[in-house]
């Protein structure tokens, strides 16, 4: 992946920090797209002789994200490698209680959010001689978790979203998958769940093994590579066998 671009969006932290950092090690050029400053990132990208540039960006915005494009393209010219990944988790809270401004937010950072980036970045993508677009979806869309049903149902949407699309940017050779993390110790995760939460589902996997954010950043990794040319429409999960389908 040498010199290619890779936007990540949500990279600042967590997963998609994990997926930056691993795509820059492959030897790609990073834009990381995050609410938050995500300077620490790409200093670490840097110390170890990448590229990154952090760019502070609403991904519900539509003008920050037309910004931080439009910024990518006078630097880049194109986009290879497209990682949707930020968003926001949630706590456990039954249907009936929710308002319908909190399942908006939730529909509007995890599914609107992704379509909006795509939307942005699909001219830059057109532009590329090996593009990607990768969407980070949550496996809670089959375990139907209570408590959890706007967060099931936005990223449930992401899914959707994936098969459409790549029949749509099939058409210009772009491939376009899901990958499904299992239950991963990020700063989003760790603030709704305790650590006997993580132990049970490691319990129920058929790998004994903690979900780490870097697993999930190989298999975007290998999604982003020349090997992945033709796997396209697809949701993968990563999550050592906890949920088989």
């Amino acid at each position: 992946m040498q010199d290619r671009v890779a936007v990540v969006t949500g990279g600042a932290a967590g997963l998609g920090r994990a997926a930056a950092l691993r795509l820059a090690e492959e030897g790609a050029v990073l834009a990381i797209l995050d609410i938050q400053d995500a300077g620490a990132v790409c200093r670490e990208i840097r110390e170890a002789g990448g590229k990154a540039e952090s760019l502070l960006c609403d991904c519900t915005d539509e003008a920050q994200i037309a910004h931080a494009v439009k910024a990518i393209e006078e630097s880049h010219g194109r986009v290879d490698i497209l990682v949707n990944n930020a968003g926001i988790l949630s706590g456990r809270k039954p249907w009936h209680t929710l308002t319908k401004a909190e399942v908006e937010r939730f529909v509007a950072v995890n599914y609107v959010g992704y379509f909006l980036v795509t939307k942005a970045v699909y001219p830059l993508l057109k532009k590329s001689r090996t593009p990607r677009v990768i969407m980070v979806a949550s496996r809670t869309y089959f375990l139907a978790n209570p408590g959890q049903m706007a967060y099931v149902a936005s990223k449930g949407a992401v899914m959707g979203m994936t098969r459409v699309l790549a029949k749509e940017m099939g058409e210009d050779g772009i491939p376009v998958n899901a990958v499904m993390p299992g239950m991963v110790a990020t700063p989003g995760t760790v603030e709704h769940s305790q650590e006997e939460a993580f132990n049970r589902v490691m319990g129920n996997q058929a790998i004994k093994k903690r979900v780490q954010p870097e697993h999930l950043a190989a298999l975007i990794a290998f999604l982003a590579s020349d090997d992945a040319e033709l796997i396209t429409g697809q949701t993968i999960l990563c999550d050592g066998g906890g949920y088989l389908h």
